[in-house]
């Protein structure tokens, strides 16, 4: 008989056991199949290893590429948030619109090629509650005259005195100094910037598929080249650029109705995102945050594509109805009617922002962690906590009010506010704002007064 003392594989064999050659043959056939079978196995895993890594890898670098595509900028100097009663922190991220041309993309879309370092065409603070139950979107109307601070030229390193301007002309010496003059006007603790030029606005819009906008009247912007049909049209590419920048087809044709036009874009954007579910859909979210990476400068704290992704999952948990938009009060100024001054009415909307007040439905000012969100004792324990732009701060359960608070009315009162839930149209001018062949008239009369014109969208 064959010795078979050294083979435990076919000892361990379930087959017959009776001694003869039949029953050896079967032993040995179950254990070469389960020898096979080891070997497939460890394959296998050897296989998904591999792919793991490969795919881990290529995660790695696709995040060294988005990070080695953010422009990036140190702020100092411009206050602190202070924690709430459980030390949860708020944010407040300045973003910019800069008209600058300073590549070739930029020159085609926004003509004036070559007219300097560019202004802050859009200033608007995002502020997000400490709980993340609410969050405020403040526009600062770029014809507002004030008291600017002093800047060092990051270019030339020249230092600039103080002097009186229109705010937006501080970014003709680096974000740094357009942070530093919003957060001298308003008092408002700028913990972070956001800046995108006009190629960053088209790529982005064209990346999330366009976002739907609603005119309430024709309207045919000679200036911004804006020209839509009444009604809801989906802009992206250079029809959303040109609805971001016109300013003479809406309100009064000044500064101020461009910036509740914008308002309604980015409260249809976010409800576009909400809806496509782009921050769960990996594809999506790939294409957003590749876009983003190529389109931003940011400061050094929001300087890493993990940041900025947290600083979106922090927005998300804000409902579209607990996001105000507002824009800051204003008076004409007296000494040139085609700019602004601060309003004092302004004064109790920054103290709001501020200290973290909630402006909006259903939020609370006061809240508790709920029971999974863990103690104010496990926060204090958590050093980082405090300065985080992630989710990890505790999470809540905002108390639920029927309307925004008496109070709320009033620090709003006078700044065009509209909660991210309203669907509204964009109202188009009435007055005689744009020209036609050297007449001036409304901008419904001059889409009338242009049928050769194409129109911005379908």
């Amino acid at each position: 008989m064959t010795d078979i003392s050294h083979r435990p594989d076919e000892l361990a064999s379930d087959g017959p056991s009776d001694g003869g050659s039949d029953g050896r043959r079967a032993v040995a056939r179950g254990g070469r199949a389960r020898h096979i079978r080891r070997i497939i196995a460890r394959l296998a895993a050897i296989a998904v290893c591999t792919l793991v890594l490969i795919v881990a890898g290529a995660g790695a670098l696709l995040f060294e590429q988005f990070n080695s595509n953010l422009e990036k900028v140190p702020i100092t100097g411009n206050g602190t948030e202070k924690p709430d009663a459980f030390g949860r922190t708020p944010i407040n991220v300045l973003v910019i619109g800069t008209d600058s041309r300073t590549t070739a993309q930029d020159c085609r879309l926004g003509g004036d090629c070559g007219s300097g370092p560019g202004n802050a065409d859009v200033e608007m603070i995002v502020h997000v509650a400490a709980d993340r139950s609410n969050a405020t979107v403040m526009s600062i109307p770029r014809d507002t005259v004030t008291e600017l601070p002093a800047c060092t030229d990051p270019t030339t390193g020249r230092t600039v005195p103080a002097r009186a301007g229109m705010i937006n002309s501080a970014l003709a010496y680096g974000p740094a100094c357009q942070v530093a003059a919003v957060h001298q006007v308003t008092g408002i603790p700028v913990d972070h910037f956001m800046m995108a030029d006009f190629s960053g606005v088209v790529n982005m819009s064209n990346t999330v598929g366009g976002v739907p906008l609603c005119v309430n009247a024709d309207v045919y912007d000679t200036y911004s080249h804006l020209k839509l049909s009444k009604g809801t049209h989906t802009l992206k590419g250079v029809s959303a650029l040109e609805f971001l920048r016109t300013r003479h087809g809406f309100g009064d044709g000044s500064d101020l109705g461009r910036t509740v036009a914008q308002h309604t874009y980015l409260a249809s954007l976010i409800r576009t995102l909400e809806s496509a579910g782009t921050l769960t859909d990996p594809a999506a979210l790939y294409g957003v945050v590749n876009a983003a990476s190529k389109a931003l400068t940011v400061d050094n704290g929001l300087g890493s594509i993990t940041k900025l992704l947290g600083f979106a999952s922090d927005v998300s948990k804000v409902p579209s109805g607990r996001i105000t938009f507002v824009t800051m009060q204003t008076l004409p100024d007296p000494d040139n009617a085609d700019r602004v001054v601060v309003a004092p009415a302004a004064k109790s909307l920054f103290d709001a922002i501020a200290n973290d007040q909630p402006l909006t439905t259903g939020a609370s000012a006061s809240p508790s962690p709920s029971p999974s969100g863990g103690s104010h004792a496990q926060a204090a324990m958590r050093p980082d906590a405090a300065n985080s732009t992630s989710s990890a701060s505790p999470s809540t359960s905002p108390s639920a009010s029927p309307s925004p608070s008496v109070a709320a009315t009033a620090v709003t009162a006078g700044s065009s506010a509209q909660t991210g839930d309203q669907n509204t149209c964009a109202q188009v001018g009435t007055e005689d704002t744009v020209e036609v062949n050297g007449v001036s008239m409304t901008p419904s009369q001059a889409y009338a007064a242009s049928p050769g014109v194409p129109n911005s969208a379908p």
